[in-house]
């Protein structure tokens, strides 16, 4: 199962209801939005620094869901700047670059 880290920043008009309604728990949005793609939630954070949430999320399932996600999110104003980061394996990818690399002649 691979993982998704999802990372974004809210908006004005998101800080504004977040005044509006402090005590609101967004991991329950995110929980949903999750699992409409078919996804697994696994933690959400509010976070200092350039991102305002991280998100951790899970499943067997293509970039594209997530991506939809994105779209959705992003399209409703109240957040931008969202990244998806999608867990690789490292090994697998030198696997193949070496694999590559034995017919590969630079140029030059």
């Amino acid at each position: 199962m691979k993982k998704y880290i999802v990372m974004g920043n809210y908006t004005a008009k998101a800080f504004q209801g977040f005044m509006k309604d402090p005590k609101q728990d967004r991991s329950i949005a995110v929980k949903a939005l999750t699992e409409a793609v078919g996804g697994t939630f696994e933690s959400f954070y509010i976070t200092r620094g350039p991102y305002d949430f991280v998100a951790v999320t899970s499943g067997d399932m293509p970039y594209e869901n997530f991506a939809g996600i994105k779209l959705a999110v992003e399209a409703s104003g109240t957040v931008e700047n969202m990244v998806i980061l999608e867990e690789m394996d490292m090994n697998k990818a030198a696997e193949l670059a070496a694999k590559a690399m034995a017919g590969y002649k630079p140029a030059g």
